[in-house]
């Protein structure tokens, strides 16, 4: 995948499908979209997905909550999909005062676009004033085929980032894991805590989030830890650590099942597969450790069962 951070000084000569949005999770919705237009290789088009640096609902509204996947996240996810380009684009002046038209124009004559593939709410051009209406009309006249997709519902309800967002801040993995069509997940960086699970002799992982990414409700998880290559079993503690810790500072912290080596400065994904617990405060360190040691039991259990 060849990954490109400019849209308006991009040329791609080889003819193109292409699709646009912020692709904020990538769900099921989304890989809809990114699916078809890499489906098209077999009519020697190459794959071309347009996104956002920063979020349009960030930057044209007062909705400053979290995204459900970071830029670092989304290159991780999509590497290896069979994604041809990936243009990463700032949502900047120039693009919100580009019209509508101009906005198709510059596809069809940069990027050599001969298809596009868009979800049936969406918008583009300077206010949003481009819509699927108008999108039919200009491929007639530009010349390019057009593919539009309903939104997939659950719960008699269209699966959006924002009903995403709302179930993981209420600890519902398993909707929000229905949703994404994957299991949700940070990826990040290894680095040092407070040590205190060597300690106990229940050794743990930190990963600090991105301030931009949504964590799930503060609680202990059932998880899975994929890192050089392999994946393991975890159990997971999102949150600020009350029992251990006054600082208020939110982190992703995993005990690796059956593994003990050293993680620090390496890169892992971690998957969030089911809510076990709420996060608590524990009057002492052996009251912790119990607990911890109960959590391991469960995940184990949930894994033998799985």
């Amino acid at each position: 995948m060849e990954y490109i951070h400019s849209l308006f000084n991009t040329t791609i000569k080889e003819p193109t499908a292409i699709t646009v949005g912020k692709f904020d999770g990538i769900h099921k919705g989304h890989h809809l979209l990114t699916s078809d237009i890499i489906a098209k290789e077999s009519l020697g088009l190459k794959s071309c997905m347009i996104t956002f640096t920063n979020s349009p609902r960030i930057a044209l509204t007062d909705d400053k909550s979290p995204t459900l996947i970071t830029n670092k996240e989304r290159v991780f996810m999509l590497d290896n999909n069979g994604l041809d380009y990936l243009i990463e684009c700032p949502f900047n002046k120039q693009l919100m005062e580009t019209d509508a038209r101009s906005f198709i124009e510059y596809l069809v004559n940069n990027l050599n676009m001969k298809y596009m593939v868009a979800g049936s709410d969406f918008t583009f051009g300077y206010k949003g004033a481009g819509n699927v209406t108008l999108l039919k009309g200009l491929a007639d006249e530009l010349g390019f085929e057009l593919k539009i997709i309903d939104k997939i519902k659950l719960n008699d309800r269209d699966i959006s980032s924002t009903y995403i967002r709302e179930e993981l801040t209420k600890g519902h993995i398993d909707i929000v894991n229905e949703m994404l069509g994957y299991e949700y997940f940070v990826w990040g960086e290894v680095v040092h805590g407070a040590h205190l699970g060597h300690t106990i002799g229940i050794p743990t992982i930190n990963i600090m989030p991105e301030a931009s990414k949504l964590v799930p409700k503060f609680g202990v998880y059932v998880t899975t830890i994929d890192f050089d290559g392999r994946i393991y079993h975890g159990v997971t503690n999102v949150g600020t650590k009350p029992s251990v810790s006054d600082a208020n500072i939110v982190g992703i912290e995993t005990h690796i099942l059956d593994y003990n080596g050293d993680l620090y400065g390496k890169f892992v994904k971690v998957t969030f597969v089911s809510f076990l617990r709420p996060e608590m405060k524990f009057n002492s360190i052996d009251e912790l450790k119990a607990q911890m040691s109960k959590d391991k039991a469960t995940a184990k259990d949930f894994f033998n069962k799985r």
